[in-house]
């Protein structure tokens, strides 16, 4: 075929499709510009990657093709060419009719000005699609499911979907794409394939009740959610799949729990048979099905621990350790064990400081250690490490008042592997790991070594987040240095003023205020102090920022009345 009449007929070709294959013209952050820094949609990029070669050992089915597109197109815009024509070209070795896999491999060639190998690429897209071309129209209908099913899955696993409306955006797209899937497909998609998109719409459902459910949205709309995903779970359990249909089980099992939500009962619930049905007798049914599957008993954890269910989560883990306990082959339940026991401590800890309950047991930190160094002796990696050293902070730090360190071996185990994390891949990304690295020197009394990494925190976090972890923290590492220094104390107004000017350039005005706020109530006395010495030293910038905190809105106080020096 020649190269300009081949180039012709996929025009016209494209022209009257009404979807294109591949996934860089899809419309999601990935395939635009960063709305933050650079370093950031980098940092995401290669977390999601990681995440989804996570997911790609659990997907067995023709989902992995799903899986691995994804990954290609990751690596495409981390840069890595060669890997993302090496994971594009294997699809297309194994399934010679997946659409996207040829399309995202002539995206590819087009980068790398490989005209022949792009046009020959494109030619292959042409003559799947086109039953003019030889094939028959059921195989056809069955490739462009297949491919709107793949891009789909994309959706969710998009990059920088913190605001709660991009991520209804692309959950809401998922749905669509998925449902085109099934019609494009109808009967002519293998059941089994089929169960799977249902199980993966119902979870998109599930989440998109959840946000719904936050936001206060009309009632019918969440409502429909409800239905809708509750009876994509009762269709998935004909599925043959043993881990399908108990997650499937266990997912119906939350859903009867959040029924009463409702003034009146859900109609799904009726519709699939499940009238009066025990949540708990379904939540039996899926991990009966799994009790000899270790793999499929850590899927059914981590759903319960994301639930808040974590002693049913905890029964789970120790299930697949009895299982499989060997460390090498199931360190994924040793993690989870260990998370849940770390997060109990956390809970009972934040329980003792409300006075609502005693000292909480320190045990709990100990298993977690335990289980944390099994998984290091075998598979080491930047979480794990990051967890180890949160474990070791805990046992450090008095039981109701962090400030105090309780033991310093403890501590410095805690920099150590903090220490080791920050060698890993990516290490240096993670605003949590400068944080609790930050605490602990701050524990040593080390507040310079501190402030530097909380100010690197700061860096790292999101510009427009409205979790600021950093910023409370840097700014009261700064009021404790400047409370404690017996000398000069320019450097430490310069890092104030500093750290102010940044966090309002990437948080805006308001949440800084709130958190000078917070400042000023809790010390009184320090801020008085340094107000003294900023007003002293012509800082009236700062003065004012910390007046504006606290005075009620609508006020306009003078300043030079407002302070007495």
């Amino acid at each position: 075929m020649e190269e300009g009449s081949t180039e012709e007929d996929i025009e016209e070709l494209m022209e009257g499709l009404a979807f294109i294959p591949g996934h860089f013209h899809l419309p999601l952050h990935l395939n635009k510009d960063p709305e933050g820094p650079e370093t950031l949609r980098q940092r995401d990029t290669q977390l999601k990657q990681e995440s989804l070669r996570a997911e790609l050992e659990a997907e067995t089915g023709r989902l992995q093709y799903a899986v691995r597109n994804m990954l290609g197109l990751l690596a495409y815009h981390l840069d890595k060419m060669d890997t993302a024509e090496e994971v594009f070209r294997s699809i297309c070795q194994e399934d010679p009719g997946n659409l996207n896999a040829w399309a995202n491999l002539a995206h590819v060639y087009e980068r790398l000005s490989r005209e022949q190998d792009e046009s020959e690429c494109l030619e292959r897209v042409a003559a799947l699609m086109d039953p003019e071309m030889g094939n028959d129209q059921p195989d056809c209908r069955v490739r462009a499911a297949r491919c709107l099913a793949e891009q789909a899955f994309a959706q969710p696993h998009d990059v920088e979907l913190e605001k709660e409306e991009h991520l209804q955006e692309r959950l809401t797209t998922a749905l669509t794409l998925y449902n085109r899937a099934l019609h494009y497909g109808g009967e002519l998609v293998p059941e089994e394939e089929k169960w799977n998109w249902y199980f993966k719409m119902a979870t998109i459902y599930i989440r998109l009740y959840g946000i719904v459910n936050e936001s206060k949205d009309l009632e019918y709309t969440r409502l429909g959610h409800y239905n809708k995903g509750l009876k994509l779970l009762a269709e998935t359990l004909k599925s043959e799949t043993t881990h399908l249909k108990a997650l499937a089980w266990c997912y119906i099992g939350l859903m009867l729990e959040r029924q009463e939500e409702f003034p009146t009962v859900p109609m799904a619930i009726h519709d699939c048979g499940l009238s009066g049905s025990d949540p708990l007798s379904c939540y039996g049914l899926g991990i009966k099905l799994a009790t000899d599957d270790a793999f499929t008993l850590n899927q059914l954890a981590s759903v319960f621990f994301q639930s808040g269910k974590h002693e049913m989560a905890t029964g789970i883990c120790n299930m697949a350790l009895n299982v499989l306990p060997d460390a090498e082959l199931n360190w994924q339940a040793y993690c989870t064990r260990a998370k849940l026991k770390v997060t109990a401590y956390v809970k009972a800890l934040d329980r003792a400081k409300q006075r609502l309950d005693g000292i909480p047991d320190r045990q709990d930190l100990r298993e977690a250690r335990t289980d944390l160094e099994r998984v290091l002796s075998v598979r080491p990696c930047l979480r794990t490490h990051l967890e180890m050293g949160q474990v070791y902070y805990y046992m450090g730090v008095d039981a109701l008042q962090e400030s105090l360190m309780v033991d310093e071996m403890a501590v410095n185990q805690a920099l150590v592997s903090l220490a080791q994390a920050l060698q890993c891949p990516l290490g240096s990304t993670l605003p949590e790991l400068q944080l609790l690295r930050g605490r602990c020197l701050l524990l040593k009394g080390e507040e310079q070594n501190a402030i530097d990494c909380f100010k690197q925190a700061l860096e790292l976090e999101r510009p427009g987040g409205q979790d600021l972890r950093a910023l409370p923290l840097l700014l009261q590492a700064l009021l404790t240095a400047f409370s404690q220094s017996t000398g000069d104390v320019s450097h430490i107004i310069a890092q104030l003023e500093e750290c102010l000017q940044k966090a309002e350039e990437r948080h805006g005005t308001c949440p800084v205020r709130t958190e000078l706020k917070l400042l000023c109530r809790t010390n009184t006395q320090e801020v008085a102090e340094l107000s003294r010495e900023l007003v002293k030293r012509g800082k009236l910038g700062i003065v004012r920022r910390l007046l504006q905190s606290v005075q009620p809105q609508g006020k306009h106080t003078v300043l030079g009345r407002s302070l007495s020096v």
